[in-house]
């Protein structure tokens, strides 16, 4: 019998590597071809334990130092890499997070890297959206793989359902109605994705169909959703609750506004109006199409109805 395929993951107690740890265990046969090797940052809790219970090999890891990640490639084969930007809201630490993540995958003879990338932003628009900083360095680092010939398919996660629930999209004063409230129109067409749910699903596929993804964008989202369809998804599971929601289109003022009281930056502020914007009048994923990604999945994705109806936010709500 030959010896199990090493697949690292890092934010192995996370979300997204969480999944992709669930997906491929849970399948007979990716289970069986690969052993997994997860790092995080204290592999002494109880969540690390209880993946090291399910056979994990968890290692600890801390992704701003080099060094200590360098044994975890260790004879790995496949490596899933994904960094939070979002942490420290800096992008030039997040784009040399992946560049060392890159640089030990090159050194380690890893021959499937699997790097949580987005699109460019600032060099899609023209430098007309140029602060959408956590695109741009993922986009950056994606760019590094390619030059530096590293095998390599690029996972794109799309809008995250989970931004919805009780958050964006929530009970609003003065009439207390379940209220979206965004700084583009309603027919933005937005790609939606389960993270928890469906990141594994997506990565297994890539790691299945590794020569025809090798050098190509995964677009990982369920289907395009445009701010209607997801109040709509609401009056359809919350009939009572749901006979007064509504969309609101805000201004960029008034978006920025919301964002100042809720405790962003003005740095956040902007960045993420710009994402908004880009979002409406170039496409998320640049208005590409999913089927090609869709292609290489063995269970399908997280509908937005089925994400809603399984939201704690929503539990209680009739």
């Amino acid at each position: 019998m030959a010896a199990k395929k090493i697949l690292v993951v890092f934010g192995a107690t996370g979300n997204q590597g969480g999944s992709v740890i669930k997906s491929v265990l849970k399948d007979p046969k990716t289970a069986n071809e690969f052993k997994i090797r997860g790092i995080t940052r204290d592999p002494s809790k109880p969540n690390a334990k209880a993946l090291e219970a399910q056979g994990v090999e968890c290692v600890a890891g801390d992704i701003n130092d080099k060094e200590s990640i360098k044994s975890a490639f260790h004879g790995a084969y496949a490596v899933f890499a994904m960094t939070n930007y979002w942490e420290k809201m800096d992008a030039e630490l997040e784009t040399n997070q992946g560049k060392n993540i890159a640089d030990l995958a090159k050194e380690s003879g890893v021959q499937h890297l699997i790097w949580s990338s987005l699109l460019n932003v600032t060099t899609i628009t023209g430098g007309k959206f140029s602060n959408v900083e956590h695109f741009d360095s993922k986009a950056a680092v994606e760019q590094y793989i390619r030059d530096h010939d590293i095998p390599a398919t690029f996972f794109l996660p799309g809008f995250f359902m989970s931004n919805f629930p009780g958050s964006m999209f929530r009970q609003a004063p003065p009439d207390n109605h379940w209220t979206l409230a965004m700084p583009a129109p309603a027919d933005t067409p937005v790609p939606l994705f389960d993270a928890a749910g469906d990141t594994g699903k997506f990565v297994k596929g890539i790691l299945t169909h590794r020569d025809q993804v090798l050098g190509k964008r995964v677009y990982a989202a369920t289907d395009y959703y445009t701010f209607d369809d997801i109040v709509n998804t609401f009056k359809e599971l919350k009939p009572e609750a749901g006979k007064n929601a509504k969309f609101i289109q805000l201004t960029k003022e008034q978006y920025k506004g919301a964002l100042a009281k809720a405790g962003m930056p003005e740095k956040a502020q902007v960045e993420l109006y710009e994402n908004m914007a880009f979002m409406h009048d170039y496409g998320y994923y640049g208005k590409a199409s999913l089927t090609e990604s869709h292609a290489i999945l063995d269970e399908k994705p997280t509908t937005l109805k089925d994400f809603f109806a399984e939201a704690k936010a929503f539990e209680g709500v009739n």
